[in-house]
């Protein structure tokens, strides 16, 4: 199964952006002569930071996507938050930005007091996780414009973060990524906040409308299991940053999976990378690629198979810096090198591991 055959095609997605980019980057010269442009990065990427008189400012917006339906299904909200965060602060922490605060817009078709308790108390939760003050929001009734599964509120959720360069560093934008640089990787514990359009149409091929109450093993149904939610890796990141770690370059694995993500902080300057040591995909994960009969070149694509984040850092530091992620409790290891050739070489780690070429 392909991601286009679930109803989403990733092609037409990547144009239709690329399209928004092209006039939002119209505005970037509107402001009036002699007050400046703030912004400093331009390269159309999930988060970008402008300068306002020396002072540098990241600014990102997202939402957690048909992810939401698993809670709908489940019963289970109180997750969600930390979704709704990891895809915006992470975004942020791939330039080296510490997000600091967050504004979020629920839509809902009706409100439903109990649910909204729990969408909040989750998103606390998170943004003290993720050291994020929420500083405003807003929940909009839109009736029957909003739909999804179930009689209770249905909504969807997004926010803006603004994030700041932690101590007064440097912007980390890849520009000091160099041939033999070590790569990093942070491990992930579940699939990130998209791709679960050809998720659920997996599951629905396999298990009916009501897939989520199938028993993935004696613990969890597929349902819950699913909904494990996303791992914020912005805290490590900015204390990385002040403890001075070299990191020359951070992406942050979600849809476009490890080398579209990667080849971000790579392609200005025609460098490669060769990933030969990354995570294996957990065990679930396996099991919905084995599912959706999802071929690995597009599952690496689509997913993060196990990778929740890839640091390029001078390689005389590597080892310093995974003694540093090992005290605050994430998983990390080497997974490979930087190199002068504009390719991605990957070495899959599932059940049927293969070489993956990307060229750019």
């Amino acid at each position: 199964m392909t991601k286009k055959q679930s109803g989403v095609d990733i092609d037409l997605g990547n144009r239709c952006s690329k399209i928004a980019y092209n006039w939002a980057k119209k505005t970037f010269s509107l402001r009036e002569p002699g007050t400046g442009n703030p912004l400093v990065t331009v390269d159309g990427g999930f988060a970008n930071i402008m300068d306002y008189g020396g002072v540098k400012v990241g600014i990102s917006s997202d939402g957690i996507g048909t992810k939401i339906e698993l809670a709908e299904r489940t019963g289970i909200y109180s997750t969600l938050g930390f979704d709704l965060i990891a895809m915006i602060a992470d975004d942020l922490a791939a330039g080296g930005m510490e997000t600091v605060n967050l504004s979020n817009i629920l839509d809902v078709d009706h409100l439903d007091a109990d649910i909204v308790d729990e969408l909040m108390k989750g998103l606390y939760e998170a943004a003290s996780f993720a050291r994020v003050t929420v500083t405003g929001g807003e929940i909009a009734e839109l009736g029957s414009r909003i739909g999804g599964y179930g009689e209770r509120m249905h909504f969807n959720w997004g926010a803006t973060g603004v994030g700041i360069l932690p101590g007064g560093k440097e912007i980390i934008d890849g520009r000091a990524v160099k041939p033999g640089d070590a790569v990093i990787s942070l491990k992930s514990r579940g699939f990130r906040s998209n791709g679960f359009s050809l998720i659920r149409k997996i599951m629905e091929t396999n298990f009916g409308p009501e897939w989520h109450l199938e028993k993935y093993d004696a613990q969890k149904t597929w349902g819950e299991i699913l909904l494990t939610p996303c791992l914020i890796y912005t805290p490590l990141i900015a204390d990385l940053i002040r403890s001075d770690a070299e990191i020359h370059g951070i992406a942050h694995i979600t849809g476009g999976g490890l080398a579209d993500n990667f080849s971000r902080i790579l392609r200005d300057k025609k460098y490669g990378a060769e990933l030969t040591g990354i995570f294996p995909p957990l065990p679930f994960m396996l099991k919905v690629q084995e599912l959706g009969n999802v071929p690995e070149e597009q599952a690496y694509l689509l997913w993060n198979m196990g990778n929740g984040m890839l640091l390029a850092v001078n390689k005389d530091q590597a080892q310093k810096i995974l003694a540093e992620i090992s005290k605050q409790n994430y998983q990390a290891k080497i997974c490979g090198y930087i190199t002068g050739k504009p390719q991605i070489d990957i070495m899959t780690a599932g059940n049927h591991p293969q070489q993956l070429t990307y060229r750019y």
